[in-house]
């Protein structure tokens, strides 16, 4: 999951900087940090020791990423002209505000990856990679390698404490993405009633995520259903979004041109992601 997410949002990303003419280095910052991640989570899904230690590493640079192009966006919507005196159009018009932050989501799962026991562990035991000998200084600054009370953060997630973080992360890829599909469709003047759609499920999936904080109901029964929507509709949108560029002049003939010009076509299955992360968080047991 993480590979895929990781590849959707740097290929969104990539080709979104390509219309900006790439008019900043770190501009090609995705392009740089998504392979990394992809290799990373495809390797851990055959090594304990990626998964321990490539996987987090890598992850941590996308979220790093993902913060500071958030940042370089704040700062585009500050430089155009009347900057946030005019928040409804600068952010409509500037650079999209939230993209960063989707783009971190990926980020954020290999890091829950990187703490779950592995399939082919001991039943009930985790295994660390590193040894009492031949545990290195530096592998306790890696996530799964610090403790609180003499356990470990893997551990904590492993035994199902973990479906709070989990659910919040829903929601909040769920704000950003809702925000994203909104200023997208309201630039298209919400042309088709469809658009309207994942506006709607947005707000929906972030709600039974925060109420899956606080609720052992909710988090069983109502973020589940609404994250199955969220899934539904973003492979809907997927769908629209490819008969859109499919309909530009030129059609199959100008496809390269008409991808990266059309409606953003990877935008509804990072939505989806969302909703994948909710049936995740679902999935999992409760603290108590």
């Amino acid at each position: 999951m993480t590979a895929g997410a990781a590849l959707l949002a740097g290929l969104e990303v990539s080709y979104e900087h390509y219309r900006g003419s790439y008019g900043s280095r770190f501009m090609y910052t995705p392009i740089v940090l998504t392979p990394p991640l992809v290799a990373a989570a495809i390797w851990a899904v055959v090594s304990r020791r990626a998964s321990r230690l490539a996987l987090p590493l890598a992850s941590a640079a996308v979220i790093a990423g993902g913060l500071l192009g958030f940042g370089f966006h704040v700062q585009g919507i500050r430089r155009k002209p009347g900057g946030w005196r005019l928040p409804v159009n600068n952010v409509v018009m500037g650079p999209p505000i939230l993209a960063p932050l989707l783009f971190a989501i990926p980020g954020y799962l290999g890091l829950v990856a990187s703490y779950l026991r592995r399939e082919d562990d001991p039943r009930g035991r985790f295994q660390p990679v590193f040894g009492e000998r031949r545990r290195s200084a530096w592998a306790g600054l890696l996530p799964v390698g610090r403790t609180r009370g003499g356990l470990s953060l893997a551990n904590e997630v492993r035994e199902g404490r973990f479906q709070k973080h989990m659910a919040a992360a829903a929601a909040a890829s769920a704000v950003f993405s809702g925000f994203e599909a909104l200023y997208s469709h309201y630039k298209n003047g919400f042309r088709y009633k469809a658009q309207w759609t994942p506006v709607i499920v947005a707000p929906m999936l972030a709600a039974a995520g925060v109420g899956a904080i606080f609720s052992r109901r909710l988090a069983h029964g109502a973020l589940p259903v609404v994250s199955a929507l969220a899934i539904a509709n973003g492979g809907v949108g997927f769908w629209y979004h490819a008969r859109g560029v499919l309909r530009r002049s030129g059609g199959k003939a100008h496809l390269a041109y008409n991808v990266m010009y059309g409606p953003p076509i990877l935008a509804p299955l990072l939505f989806a992601a969302s909703g994948f992360m909710g049936l995740l968080a679902s999935a999992m047991r409760r603290e108590r």
